[in-house]
């Protein structure tokens, strides 16, 4: 169950759970402070340990709000969009058959698409290319991560998030992984891969979390710091 309690200029949505440890986030696109907490928790426990946290929330929130955001996409000739963490412009050319998207060399993407086509089923037929080309490429890169941690998922998805690039289902062995992810440099893929999957070893971020991340990716943190600073999506952060 979650309760919201204000601590300073803070409101910080408390979420009690069969947990150890204290979990506190700081979700975008605005900053929302979230702590999740032991069952047993008391209410001076937890004010205290988020007046604690204070200067790291402020931190947190400050990027958020430096963080740059797209442009609304239109879906028309001249846009940069994203692939691979490549970008590429984007050509519109009509033809009368079903949605189809060719990257021509390194700067263009081709949107065949008929000339009746709204905005948002330009854009339906975009993100379902997307979807593909991601789905595309999970089986190889999921298999070479559970073979270097000794894991093994029951069950891999891809949808639209916005606040996590990725989430795991312990119980399940069953990883999500943001669609966001394939607009962006590989190498961050391949990161967000690992963390879900070394969920399913050890549930938190605690020491053996953080060991088999140094173990099986040392520069981790800085991909994960490249993959937080780069352009959120208009469609996910315009709330």
């Amino acid at each position: 169950m979650e309760e919201k309690v204000k601590i300073g200029k803070f409101e910080v949505s408390v979420v009690k759970k069969d947990i150890k440890n204290f979990h506190l986030s700081v979700l975008p696109p605005l900053g929302k402070v979230r702590v999740a907490v032991p069952n047993k928790t008391d209410d001076e426990a937890i004010r205290l340990f988020i007046l604690s946290k204070t200067p790291w929330i402020k931190r947190q929130i400050k990027k958020f709000e430096l963080q740059e955001r797209e442009s609304q996409r239109e879906f028309i000739s001249g846009e940069s969009h994203y692939f691979k963490g490549q970008r590429y412009i984007l050509n519109i050319k009509h033809h009368n058959l079903a949605p189809k998207v060719v990257i021509r060399n390194k700067t263009n993407i081709d949107f065949y698409i008929k000339e009746s086509l709204s905005r948002d089923d330009r854009e339906n037929a975009f993100y379902k290319w997307y979807r593909k080309e991601l789905k595309l490429i999970l089986p190889e890169i999921v298999s070479k991560w559970e073979k270097r941690i000794g894991v093994k998922t029951n069950e891999y998805k891809v949808k639209k998030m916005k606040t996590k690039w990725g989430t795991c289902n312990h119980k399940a062995k069953r990883i999500w992984l943001n669609l966001e992810l394939i607009k962006k440099p590989l190498i961050h893929l391949e990161y967000v891969i690992l963390h879900e999957l070394v969920h399913l070893i050890e549930n938190t971020h605690n020491e053996t979390f953080l060991s088999h991340m140094d173990n099986h990716m040392s520069q981790w943190r800085i991909h994960k710091d490249e993959l937080n600073s780069l352009s959120l999506a208009y469609e996910e952060w315009n709330e």
